[in-house]
């Protein structure tokens, strides 16, 4: 994108007095349907205008097609009365809502030349494609498919591919690109798609959030307006909206129809719903640019994030929507994700080779098959306040370099990770005295506030970006690393290219994606975890780069409990970092039993993050046990569906896998807090098979939890191993709760029975 530079407007030619100005004659006209996995989306082209869609939501049709009738009707039957005082004609909103089409909500497009016009095109269709081929007959329906539609407004010069796209999964997403036709500059303010759901839609459900307490979430009524949740951070944020939902009041788990979106960007963005006095509702989202960051030249383009969306029954079901498109991608992650071991919470800076090797063979005698060497390792990096940027191994701490604690961590059989945060820097570093112009600054005279000692590396710049990427190259093709922790440890505040003073957190968040994709690219298998200050940088984009995300850097299991319950409303378990910590939080300060500690982990990519070497022999003894659990069940929890079972007002807690053919589950009940009443309801055992008995076990690596008063079942269960229910009764009539003190969790495995064979 280049810098404003002619201040004038010239590819339409004036208006002659006294001529006549005409309305758009009429275009295009098409139906398409898009049907697959329970969903329908019904896109209405009339007259050439931006693509409508009429119904995204639950399948229209049990057999997938509706035929050229019903889809003429459908669409007709949505047009709306023309009501007094307004517009004379039906007000039309589009993908990408217009202000020409009568719009007096936010418009989907901002943007002007430099003499003011610009601002309100009218797009008109001018080619429909279908996977690539171009759309002739007015009617089309098909499955999954990838509609793309290219729009034009000549006279102002602008043309718009929009992508919508629905997944075989049944998650929709859509994607829009404007490209500059004109002769004069465009500078474009935003660009947000939009999606319209129902007047069932009478809840708001998102996230807010801080450092250590990420996807905290919370509810509001669908009222008259616009819901806007802005992110200004320059990564993704531990306050972001993370998924925007609409639904029906009190929609659960379980129940209640939803409709959500999820903005996919690192970097600033925007989610939205709104409102209007016409009973319209919308939920949208797209990048949020700063002033002047993308000013188009002529015949430049700007494309926009991915916008996902998904529909279901429940929240389970938006969810595991999210899951299984991460699932189906081909570069997805192995089911067997390795137990790791972080070193920072055991050691932090102070970096010995005696005391790493020593800790590297507890792990490995406890089956820790990935060994993660945190920050400190280079550079004078013996604090948080120096040397970020200069990434070589300090001479200081590291005599004969990080050999001999890589060659011995793999002569233990397992793998070897590295930290490194390559969008930073230190102003005491190499680097920074070498080139202070790298430093992300809005001019030549001043630096951003400090913010953990630091500053932004700006990878925009093509000299800054190849000494980063030049570095850590020599650091990987030097060593067998499997695995880079790439963190992100503070916000982009005044992020702006330091001679020009023009914004570029839109350039930095690319540049940033695309040294991820080359390292990964020279180092095949390597894979990398997104961290940012714990979980500030987890969204659908940053995991087309990545491997996995640190979910928050308090590992308190009471806290880890929420923030894995809602980081998985986005993604599935594997992708989440979750380790066992020391007894004592090194964030909140709470003390846990290894119990629940390794309780609240389990369900997620296991971790540790503990120096072993404090730990008691029956300490070792029960964290091998659950290790040992953990490599059991990790093909089940990886590949199974996620179910959360209670309504998220309880105390007690349940949440679950269970395995696609039905045949094993595995429940996690968590006693979060004290009831207020002496007993809990029932718990609901949902997604299993409802013909067949199941035998459910519970499982105590560490023992039975305090305090525990068993029901009858459980506590023949207990007594006997097992106890065999059906599966009808299991989900709908339920299972008594045990009685646990706070703080406490119980695991009940389940095995479907094999089915009787015939009677003899």
């Amino acid at each position: 994108m280049s810098p404003q530079n002619e201040p004038h407007h010239a590819q339409s030619a004036p208006i002659a007095p006294g001529a006549e100005i005409t309305a758009p004659r009429p275009g295009l006209t098409h139906r398409i349907h898009l049907s697959t996995a329970g969903v329908s989306v019904l896109v209405d082209v009339t007259d050439g205008r931006t693509p409508a869609i009429v119904h995204w939501g639950a399948a229209l049709s049990p057999g997938g097609e509706l035929g050229p009738g019903a889809l003429d009707a459908l669409c007709e039957a949505a047009i709306e009365p023309v009501p007094q005082n307004a517009v004379d004609v039906p007000v039309h909103v589009g993908i990408l809502p217009q202000v020409a089409d009568g719009w007096l909500g936010r418009p989907g497009l901002s943007g002007s030349r430099p003499d003011g016009s610009g601002w309100s095109p009218r797009f008109a269709v001018q080619e429909l494609r279908i996977d690539g081929t171009a759309l002739t007959a007015r009617h089309a329906e098909t499955g999954a498919a990838h509609l793309a539609v290219d729009l034009a407004d000549e006279s102002e010069g602008l043309a718009l591919l929009l992508e919508l796209e629905l997944l075989p999964t049944g998650l929709l997403r859509l994607r829009a690109n404007l490209t500059n036709t004109g002769t004069s500059p465009y500078r474009l303010d935003e660009l947000t798609l939009s999606l319209p759901v129902p007047a069932a839609a009478e809840e708001l459900l998102d996230f807010a959030g801080r450092w250590t307490k990420e996807r905290t979430p919370q509810r509001r009524d669908f009222t008259v307006g616009t819901h806007l949740r802005e992110n200004r951070r320059g990564r993704t944020g531990a306050d972001s909206a993370h998924v925007l939902h609409a639904g029906r009041a009190g929609v659960g788990f379980r129940e209640g129809e939803v409709w959500a979106v999820h903005t996919a960007l690192s970097g600033n963005h925007r989610h939205l719903a709104e409102r209007t006095s016409t009973d319209r509702r919308l939920l949208g989202g797209g990048e949020l640019l700063l002033p002047g960051e993308i000013v188009l030249a002529p015949g430049e383009a700007y494309e926009g994030p991915w916008l996902y969306a998904s529909h279901g029954e429940g929240l389970d079901a938006v969810a595991a929507r999210f899951h299984r498109h991460l699932r189906s991608r081909p570069h997805h992650v192995d089911t067997r994700r390795p137990v790791t071991l972080n070193v920072w919470e055991a050691v932090y800076f102070d970096h010995d080779l005696a005391r790493l090797t020593d800790l590297a063979d507890r792990a490995a005698a406890l089956g820790v098959e990935r060994f993660v060497l945190d920050d400190g390792w280079f550079g004078g990096r013996r604090d948080d306040t120096s040397s970020l940027g200069d990434w070589v191994v300090s001479e200081q701490v590291w005599p004969d370099g990080l050999g001999p604690l890589i060659d011995h961590v793999r002569g233990l059989g397992m793998e070897f990770g590295l930290w490194f945060e390559p969008e930073m820097v230190s102003e005491d570093s190499e680097v920074a005295r070498a080139h202070p112009e790298w430093i992300m600054a809005p001019s030549p005279q001043r630096m951003p506030l400090r913010s953990r000692s630091q500053q932004v590396l700006n990878l925009t710049i093509p000299e800054a970006y190849a000494h980063v990427r030049d570095q850590m190259r020599a650091v990987l093709d030097a060593h067998e690393i499997g695995y880079l922790k790439w963190d992100h440890n503070r916000d982009l505040l005044e992020s702006a290219t330091r001679a020009t003073g023009r914004a570029a957190v839109h350039a930095q968040t690319r540049a940033a994606y695309r040294l991820m994709d080359e390292l990964r690219a020279a180092h095949p298998g390597l894979e990398i975890e997104s961290c940012a200050s714990g979980g500030a940088r987890v969204d659908l984009e940053v995991l087309e780069h990545t491997d996995r995300v640190w979910v928050s850097d308090c590992i308190d299991p009471l806290e880890r409990q929420q923030m894995h319950r809602w980081t998985s409303q986005l993604i599935p378990l594997e992708l989440m970092g979750s380790h066992i910590a020391s007894g004592r939080s090194h964030t909140t300060g709470r003390l846990h039993t290894l119990g629940f500690r390794a309780h609240s982990a389990l369900m997620g990519h296991l971790g540790i993050e503990w120096d072993l070497a404090a730990a008691s022999e029956q300490e070792l003894t029960e964290l091998a046990a659950w290790i040992a659990l953990y490599k059991e069940r990790r093909e089940l929890l990886f590949t199974g569906e996620l179910v959360r079972a209670d309504r998220g007002d309880s105390a007690l807690w349940l949440q679950g896998v269970v395995s696609p053919d039905r045949g094993e589950a595995l429940f996690a009940l968590s006693a979060v807090g004290r009831a207020d009443t002496s007993q809990h309801p029932r718990l609901l055992l949902p997604g299993l098979d409802p013909a067949a008995d199941y035998r459910v076990r519970a499982l105590l690596p560490s023992g039975p939890p305090s305090h525990l008063t068993a029901p009858p079942w459980l506590a023949r269960a207990l007594a006997e191993g097992e106890a065999v229910l059906p599966g009808a009764a299991l989900a709908r009539s339920g299972l008594a709760s045990p009685l646990l003190d706070p703080e406490q969790g119980l695991l009940l495995s389940l095995t479907r029975e094999p089915a009787a064979g015939p009677a003899l």
